[in-house]
């Protein structure tokens, strides 16, 4: 009888890459949390002082807008605020936005005909759970789109936060300061600006303050380093 053949196995998979990048892709000062604070303390939309600088936050519900309101209140203040009524994701949501889809009339009573420069958007930023960036229905890009159409339409800048980066990475979840070397939220961040087209370096993760009783330096460094550049970006709207 002839001998049975065998074959060599097949070579083993290639082990996964490390969960850390070797460099991080952006750098940070995560000492220079003083610095920052005191440009956001220090500025002021025009040298009258009179110009209010406005924001407007949009996402789902439970994406952590009131959570990051309390975040950069708590982080200016040096202590833990709440200030902005948070919810959990069983709730219906607390902070309250416009409807896309049924925007006011000039017939609706809160509908403001002459609009004066106060009451004005100067950057729109949409707030989005890093841990759902792969997760979000089609009607919450749609809406997200939409939205970014309108505000380039009116030539308002349109920037992004991802929250709840401790919960998406676990490295993160060690040291925060791992944000910028978590090889998951790199690619969080790549996808989420295929998806919207919100260029990368206009999406910036956050950690929000959520059950923790004090401040924390690093923390705080990062939530004041994304409060000044979405000051400065809007401030360029402001300014053209």
């Amino acid at each position: 009888m002839g001998g049975i053949l065998s074959s060599s196995p097949p070579p083993p998979p290639p082990p996964p890459p490390p969960p850390l990048l070797d460099k991080p892709r952006l750098q940070m000062e995560w000492g220079d949390r003083d610095n920052d604070l005191q440009f956001i303390n220090n500025y002021t939309p025009k040298a009258d002082g009179q110009q209010q600088f406005r924001i407007l936050l949009q996402g789902p519900v439970g994406a952590g807008k009131s959570s990051f309101i309390n975040s950069v209140i708590s982080s200016l203040e040096g202590k833990i605020c709440h200030k902005a009524v948070a919810c959990n994701t069983g709730q219906s949501g607390f902070t309250k936005e416009f409807n896309p889809e049924s925007s006011l009339s000039e017939t609706d009573p809160f509908y403001n005909k002459t609009p004066n420069v106060n009451d004005k958007v100067h950057v729109l930023v949409s707030v989005i759970d890093a841990d759902t960036v792969n997760l979000l229905s089609d009607k919450v890009e749609e809406i997200i789109q939409d939205i970014r159409d309108d505000a380039t339409d009116l030539g308002i800048p349109h920037v992004a936060i991802l929250t709840k980066i401790d919960k998406a990475c676990p490295e993160i979840k060690k040291d925060v300061k791992n944000v910028f070397r978590s090889r998951l939220l790199q690619k969080n961040v790549q996808d989420f600006s295929k998806l919207v087209g919100i260029p990368e370096n206009c999406i910036f993760p956050v950690k929000n303050y959520h059950s923790e009783r004090n401040v924390d330096n690093d923390t705080d460094a990062l939530v004041l380093n994304t409060l000044r550049r979405i000051i400065e970006i809007g401030d360029e709207f402001l300014k053209t």
